[in-house]
């Protein structure tokens, strides 16, 4: 009984994606390890931004600081 846990941020995952993220992730498990799609669970956690970090820094100020470049054009 496969469970897999899936974390994203919170950042605007559509109900779709998450529908490919199940099935994908499912179809995986079945390929791969030949487990049974009806006894595989998928949890999808968004996270968000300011739970998250990446080299030491709030995922939250990350996006901010990449949105004002991309708006100076650099």
């Amino acid at each position: 009984m496969p469970y897999i846990l899936i974390q994203v941020t919170d950042e605007g995952v559509t109900k779709e994606q998450k529908e490919a993220l199940i099935a994908g992730a499912t179809d995986l498990m079945t390929t791969v390890l030949d487990k049974d799609p009806a006894s595989t669970f998928v949890v999808i956690d968004e996270v968000n931004t300011d739970n998250w970090g990446v080299g030491g820094e709030m995922v939250t100020k990350l996006r901010r600081r990449q949105a004002a470049a991309r708006g100076s054009g650099t």
